[in-house]
C-alpha cells in the first residue's frame, strides 16, 4: 500500500493513475501546447510562395494556381481548390491576411491543439475555394488566405460564446471585412462567406461535441461538412457539364484580350 493524501491506496492503482493522466487541458479539452507552431508553419508557407510568385512573376503564377472555376471544371485541376488559399496578388494583401491570421492562430490554436486547428483552417479555406467556385464568375480567377481567415474569424466567434467570453471585437472585426468585401470591386466576397460558414460550422463540431466519445463525434462532424463540400462541388461540376456549350461560348469572349499562358483564365481577383 502507498501513502496517499487521505488513506492508502494499492500499488497497481497509483500506477494506473499515474498511466492515463494527461496533463493540463484546454478549456475544449485538449493538452496545453506550448508554441503555435501550425500558424507559423501556414504563414511560413504562404511568405516563400509569395516569394516565388514575386521571382516567377505573380500574374503567371496566379493564372497557373488560382482559384479559378474553368480550370476546374474544364481541365479538372482541382488542387486550384487549395493551391489558392495560400498565394497572393500582391504585398499589402499577403501582409494583412498574414497579420489577421498572426493575431488570430495562437488562440485558435492554443484551444482546440495543433491537429484540430490544422483541420479548421484548411477546411475553411477548401469552402472559400468550393463558394468561389460554385457562385463566382466562370472566367475570374482568384488567390488568397482570406477565405481560411474569415473561416478563423467566425471559429472565434463560436468558441468564445460557447466559453461565455466578449467576442464583441472580433464580430465587429468579421464585420467591416465582409462590408469592404462588398463594397471594395474585385474582391471575392464569396469565398470569404464561404471559409465563414465552414469556420462556424466546424468550430461549433468541435467544441460542442459530446465529452463521451468526443474525438469520434468530432471527426465524423467534420467528415460530414466536408461531403457536404465535396457534394456541392459535385453538382455544380454537373451543372457546368451541362452548359458547358454556353460556357465555352462566353469564356472565349471574355478570355480572348488576355495575353497568359493560359487563355481559359480572366481577371484576377484577390480573396
Amino acid at each position: 500500500m502507498i501513502a496517499a493524501p487521505v488513506g492508502f491506496q494499492c500499488a497497481e492503482c497509483v500506477a494506473k493513475a499515474e498511466s492515463t493522466t494527461s496533463g493540463p487541458l484546454s478549456p475544449m479539452g485538449t493538452a496545453v501546447i506550448k508554441d503555435a507552431y501550425v500558424t507559423k508553419a501556414i504563414i511560413g508557407i504562404c511568405v516563400v510562395l509569395f516569394v516565388v510568385e514575386f521571382v516567377a512573376g505573380i500574374s503567371s503564377f496566379v493564372y497557373e494556381w488560382g482559384m479559378s472555376p474553368a480550370g476546374v471544371s474544364l481541365q479538372g485541376e482541382w488542387w486550384r481548390l487549395m493551391t489558392s488559399a495560400f498565394l497572393h496578388g500582391s504585398v499589402l494583401h499577403i501582409l494583412f491576411n498574414m497579420y489577421v491570421l498572426w493575431v488570430l492562430g495562437p488562440t485558435l490554436e492554443s484551444l482546440f491543439g495543433h491537429v484540430r486547428f490544422a483541420v479548421l483552417y484548411l477546411v475553411a479555406a477548401l469552402a472559400g475555394g468550393v463558394a468561389s467556385y460554385t457562385f463566382g464568375p466562370f472566367n475570374s480567377v482568384s488567390v488568397g488566405a482570406s477565405g481560411a481567415i474569415f473561416g478563423l474569424m467566425a471559429a472565434l466567434i463560436v468558441t468564445g460564446h460557447h466559453l461565455r467570453r466578449d467576442v464583441t471585437q472580433v464580430i465587429v472585426l468579421l464585420v467591416i471585412n465582409a462590408v469592404i468585401g462588398f463594397v471594395v470591386p474585385g474582391i471575392d466576397w464569396r469565398a470569404h462567406l464561404g471559409g465563414a460558414v465552414s469556420g462556424a460550422v466546424v468550430a461549433a463540431v468541435l467544441a460542442y461535441a459530446p465529452k463521451r466519445s468526443r474525438e469520434l463525434w468530432q471527426v465524423l462532424g467534420v467528415l460530414a461538412w466536408v461531403g457536404v463540400l465535396v457534394a456541392v462541388l459535385t453538382l455544380r461540376t454537373a451543372q457546368i457539364q451541362q452548359q458547358l456549350p454556353t460556357m465555352r461560348y462566353g469564356l472565349a469572349d471574355a478570355s480572348a484580350p488576355q495575353s497568359t499562358s493560359s487563355p481559359h483564365l480572366g481577371k484576377t481577383t484577390p480573396v
